[in-house]
């Protein structure tokens, strides 16, 4: 298959900057289509960490294209700190590496201002945003009101739209919520060098695309967050500001949906959520299972070091992503963490008043009334990091991919058992 789209299943953190990293070596261009830098992508090099929140995942190879496409928004501050930061490790160093689509939307300083005085004015009933500008720059796409990066690199319409924009914003920033006015000569200077940086990044990636597709390249394209963050069939609103699902890959980078391939889904072999929002497989703070997912998972947040929230895995969550992403397959990833438990637990249903239901409620009310319903499995209790085949696996740890695949009628494709490139069992070629 020419085109692969990993996408998470669950709340986001689910792995999927490894994989991409690691496939990306079969690839010849990797996508970033939707997000900001409310997401980060921790990958691990010979011991080395790596986090990114703008760049593809696949930046870390010299001979990739990596692009950025035009459901992304972005914030060039970020941008280029990232940049700057790889070059300094040895990263980066062809800058025609990089392709950042013309379409895509800017996140302007007042953009983050908003978003910062919207949560505190919310008080007790905050969303849990990341306080990085992603939902107010994604409104101003949607009301028409949003700066591109084209419009950045045209000076006077650029100046002319943030002097319009900044009026109205800072009508809201003082008269509605109370907070400090943006100015733009705070921020002018600084834009002005972002604009001569962004230049010779800016390219048709779109038409790259479908060149590209055309020649039968491999293109790999990498979501931010997970399906249960999709602005639309997530759990409102607690959710993201963007469509997280593998459809958007088309839509945010330029290409028709007929063109797309594998629809990989990235599964946390158990699960986790940062911020608000319900959990139905939520272990209690001080729970020793919980606290063991936490801690051997390393479970914070790679943008905001929040402690993330640990259950078992629910299976009516990844069943969900089953079919809103019309999945090929699934991704195991974190598969080693569960390795010293005597027992693990699948949430296979809800128990919602009483009825047992196999879906997510519309409802937020009845989905925070639900209560899980799990299937016990026998754990393996013993060190998978050096598995490379599924036969090297212990046979209990065998038997819990199995479920899984039973339970969501739907492959499992690679099993990640470290963080490690190479700590992967692969079970197909993914552009085979």
């Amino acid at each position: 298959m020419p085109a692969v789209v990993f996408v998470g299943t669950q709340w986001g953190d689910e792995g999927k900057g490894k994989l991409v990293d690691m496939t990306t070596k079969n690839a010849n261009i990797v996508v970033r289509f939707q997000g900001g830098n409310n997401a980060g992508h921790t990958i691990m090099v010979n011991g080395e960490q790596t986090i990114v929140h703008l760049l593809p995942s696949g930046i870390l190879y010299p001979d990739k294209v990596c692009a950025i496409g035009n459901g992304v928004v972005l914030n060039p501050q970020i941008l280029f700190e990232e940049i700057d930061a790889l070059q300094e490790a040895g990263y980066f160093q062809d800058p025609r590496q990089l392709k950042i689509s013309p379409l895509t939307h800017l996140i302007m300083p007042y953009h983050i201002a908003l978003d910062n005085a919207r949560e505190t004015a919310r008080g007790k009933g905050k969303i849990g945003t990341t306080g990085r500008g992603i939902g107010p720059a994604y409104e101003d796409r949607a009301n028409r009101s949003g700066i591109r990066v084209n419009d950045l690199l045209d000076w006077e319409l650029f100046k002319q739209k943030l002097r319009t924009n900044l009026d109205y914003k800072n009508q809201i920033l003082t008269k509605i919520l109370g907070a400090e006015p943006c100015r733009a000569d705070d921020f002018l200077e600084q834009f002005k060098v972002f604009s001569e940086r962004l230049a010779p990044l800016s390219l048709d990636v779109a038409r790259l695309l479908h060149q590209a597709l055309r020649n039968q390249d491999k293109v790999l394209f990498e979501g931010a967050q997970g399906t249960h963050l999709d602005i639309d069939h997530g759990t409102y609103p607690y959710v993201t500001s963007s469509n997280t699902v593998a459809g958007n890959a088309a839509c945010g980078s330029g290409i028709g949906p007929t063109q797309l391939g594998l629809i990989v889904g990235v599964v946390k072999a158990y699960t986790t959520r940062v911020g608000g929002g319900p959990f139905v497989a939520e272990l209690p703070e001080g729970d020793p299972i919980g606290d063991h997912l936490q801690q051997k998972g390393a479970e914070f947040g790679a943008t905001t070091g929040r402690r993330r929230r640990c259950g078992w895995l629910d299976l009516v969550v990844v069943n969900n992503a089953v079919r809103l992403n019309g999945l090929s397959s699934l991704a195991l990833t974190k598969l080693d963490v569960l390795s010293e438990l005597e027992e693990i637990k699948i949430c296979t249903s809800y128990d919602l008043n009483g009825q047992e239901i196999q879906t997510l409620p519309p409802s937020l009310k009845n989905l925070e009334a639900c209560q899980p319903v799990y299937e016990t499995l026998p754990g393996w209790q013993t060190d998978i990091s050096q598995a490379r085949s599924f036969q090297d696996l212990p046979e209990e740890a065998r038997a819990y991919v199995r479920r899984i695949e039973e339970l969501t009628e739907t492959p499992v494709s690679i099993i990640s058992v470290g963080a490690e490139r190479e700590q992967t069992i692969q079970r197909i070629d993914l552009f085979g």
